[in-house]
């Protein structure tokens, strides 16, 4: 099957073609002014390496999948749509209240610890945007007061009259029975018609999120909605290009929670971190592959440090409380982390603790970027240390077509930084990067020792384009690390990867087992019938994409929790249905089994009993996975692939000359000892004294001690 994979990243955008038997991979800078000249300029590279027009090119594609940080930056940028909010009379106030911890959601512990000055975030709905109407569904989706219709006319006229452009509506209990809210939404397009409100948003909180917890179902709603108008301006830009050169295939977005969809089946808040995420499933993938159970995905990027585990051959580590920005919502996330670390991370001295360097969080993204890039930067970044100590080739970065200043890049750390703190520019350059290297180290040994793992039982794959050049300074007491040919583009190979996979989910609370006696629920309909609503559901969707149920693999996931407790824990359930005791009793197990390895054996509550609160199916349309090459090992001399000398700063008072290597010119077998230097088309892998790259059978690069 030939296929495109392109991920968008705050610096570069990433592509990997694989067309009749062939793998390509490209990157290009992105233009955050227009995603879709960098989306088409990369596959036009591409086409390019193959001799063929675009509208040769595109017509033979079978797929195309797609991951954007579109939705992470207009949310950074604040850039949406004035909206307004219809609620249940009495609850206006809802998210202007959020939760106790919305005060720090979001916020980074150097900030949490200053209390004095935090602050909840702006709304993005003001109050004066919040109507509330006269109606209220329970629990159980029983009408209590019908909705006045004549009320919601009036509130609706309000709001527009306020000039809003888009409508949130989550009343109270809409999973439970989403009648009234999609009533409002058929009385908005009754007062409104499209030639009037055109394609603005009207968005219903039981559709985006189906099941319980109003501040997160309602949270997640609104910014659906005002991510909707920008995600809709790219991805149609996006779409009418490929249409003009005879793209006939499906267009897939890659989602935070794994899996993929078509573009226009997809939530905007489902695409935000989408990269991370697919960093992480390509890591899980190859793990499999290689053999590893425990792997840390790294990517460093232009912007930010991302970091995923695959723990046991297992990626199903969901976000307890996921967060967007600074707001909690309700949807279904693989677990990520992210920090303000990357190439374009600025350097910079901070007077008021005494002249301290420090690097961070601050960005020079993509423009103007680091002073070395010559497009009008003034601050220096960690790749102009990078490329001042040498490791960089000014005249190959890119694959040479994108020279570096590496004297304007000396000229900004000596005046900005090296004069200040008193001392040279290599000596500040290899201080730069030791800091926000410790930067990374930390954010990992973090991760790790949290979730009560050892590192010393994980490999550390590194990915991003700046992955392999600083991964020797942040691999800290993991054993070992993993560089691969694909490394600047691993994110776009993850969603190569990825199968097509929806999730549903509703709330729905089913007794397992009773308190105090511990008998199990007889009532297995119950049970079966809200999984066979689920899947019917997905069925239903998945026809309407063009795809073919009968190829899905359905896959149940429960939240549960023990009575008394606060803490529940999504567990995978080994059956689908249950028709018996020894059912329920394995489907408890298995919950009792996650729920002590994440919590603690001891806090295990069998004696108050065992409830669903949630029903979550995974619809799974497995997709055609490329088998990792494998070629005969030879000897361990590299000198073959050496390419010249450069001169490197490591730190021991002057610049070594230094030995650079062609990286893929490395045969399987070759060891490479440091310092050296390897060098591919778009990253650089440094290797300092004292570490050793060994390249195996895969022509993957290990990285060791010794």
């Amino acid at each position: 099957m030939n296929t495109i994979d392109i991920d968008v990243g705050g610096t570069f955008t990433d592509l990997v073609l694989t067309f009749e038997g062939r793998t390509i991979i490209k990157k290009a800078q992105t233009t955050p002014y227009d995603l879709s000249v960098c989306f088409l300029g990369v596959i036009e590279e591409s086409a390019r390496e193959l001799d063929m027009a675009l509208d040769e090119l595109l017509p033979k594609i079978d797929l195309l999948r797609y991951s954007t940080t579109v939705a992470m930056n207009r949310l950074i940028e604040r850039k949406g749509p004035r909206l307004g909010l219809i609620t249940t009379e009495g609850h206006e106030d809802g998210i202007l209240i959020g939760r106790g911890a919305q005060w720090v959601d979001g916020t980074r512990i150097t900030e949490r610890r200053n209390l004095a000055v935090q602050n909840k975030p702006a709304a993005i709905i003001p109050r004066e945007f919040i109507v509330g109407v006269k109606e209220r569904i329970d629990s159980f989706g029983q009408v209590v007061r019908p909705l006045d219709e004549e009320d919601v006319r009036e509130k609706i006229n309000f709001l527009v009259d306020k000039g809003v452009r888009g409508f949130v509506v989550s009343l109270l209990w809409s999973p439970a029975n989403p009648e009234h809210e999609r009533r409002i939404k058929a009385i908005i397009r009754e007062e409104y018609k499209d030639y009037y409100l055109g394609c603005l948003p009207v968005v219903l909180a039981s559709d985006v999120v189906g099941r319980s917890g109003e501040y997160q179902r309602t949270m997640t709603a609104v910014l659906d909605a005002y991510l909707f108008r920008a995600m809709q301006m790219e991805l149609s830009a996006m779409w009418d290009k490929l249409r003009e050169y005879d793209y006939r295939g499906p267009f897939m977005m890659v989602h935070n929670s794994g899996g993929m969809a078509e573009v226009f089946k997809t939530d905007a808040v489902r695409t935000y971190s989408a990269g991370p995420v697919a960093g992480l499933i390509g890591s899980y993938r190859l793990a499999q592959e290689l053999g590893y159970q425990n792997v840390i995905a790294s990517d460093v990027g232009g912007t930010s440090f991302d970091i995923g585990l695959v723990v046991k051959q297992s990626v199903r580590n969901y976000d307890f409380r996921p967060i967007l920005d600074r707001w909690m919502v309700g949807i279904t996330m693989l677990q990520t982390m992210s920090i303000g670390a990357g190439g374009g991370s600025i350097a910079w001295v901070n007077e008021l603790l005494g002249n301290k360097l420090e690097v961070g969080p601050q960005s020079a993204g993509s423009y103007p970027g680091p002073i070395c890039y010559d497009q009008g930067g003034e601050a220096p970044t960690v790749t102009d240390a990078d490329l001042v100590l040498g490791y960089l080739d000014p005249d190959y970065y890119f694959g040479g077509r994108m020279l570096l200043n590496k004297e304007k890049s000396e000229e900004a750390i000596r005046t900005q930084l090296a004069e200040p703190l008193g001392l040279s520019v290599p000596e500040t350059a290899m201080l730069v990067r030791k800091i926000v290297d410790q930067h990374m180290a930390a954010a990992i040994r973090k991760e790790i020792h949290l979730r009560g793992y050892d590192p010393r039982e994980f490999v550390l794959f590194a990915i991003g384009g700046g992955g392999p050049t600083h991964v020797a300074g942040y691999m800290g007491e993991i054993p070992a690390a993993m560089v691969f040919p694909f490394s600047p583009v691993f994110s776009a190979l993850g969603s190569s990867v990825m199968d097509i996979m929806h999730i549903y989910e509703t709330s729905h609370r089913y007794m397992v087992m009773e308190p105090v006696t511990r008998k199990f629920n007889k009532h297995y309909d119950d049970f079966n019938a809200t999984v066979e609503a689920l899947i019917e559901r997905a069925k239903k969707e998945l026809r309407g994409e063009g795809l073919d149920p009968a190829r899905a693999v359905f896959k149940l996931e429960l939240d549960m929790l023990y009575g008394g407790q606060v803490h529940r824990k999504r567990s995978s359930s080994p059956l689908l249905y249950v028709r018996s005791e020894g059912d329920l009793t394995a489907v408890y197990k298995e919950f009792e089994k996650e729920f002590s390895e994440t919590f603690s054996p001891l806090v295990v509550h069998p004696a108050g009993g065992c409830y669903v609160e949630s029903f979550v199916v995974t619809a799974v349309i497995p997709t055609e996975k490329p088998a990792v090459p494998t070629f005969e090992m030879g000897g361990t001399d590299p000198a073959a692939a050496q390419k010249g000398v450069r001169q490197c700063y490591w730190g021991n008072g002057g610049f070594e000359e230094t030995p650079v290597y062609e990286y893929l010119d490395l045969k399987p077998g070759n060891v490479v000892k440091g310092p050296s230097i390897l060098e591919t088309e778009y990253t650089t892998l440094v290797i300092p004294p004292a570490l050793t790259c060994s390249i195996d059978q895969h022509l993957f690069a290990r990285i060791s001690r010794g």
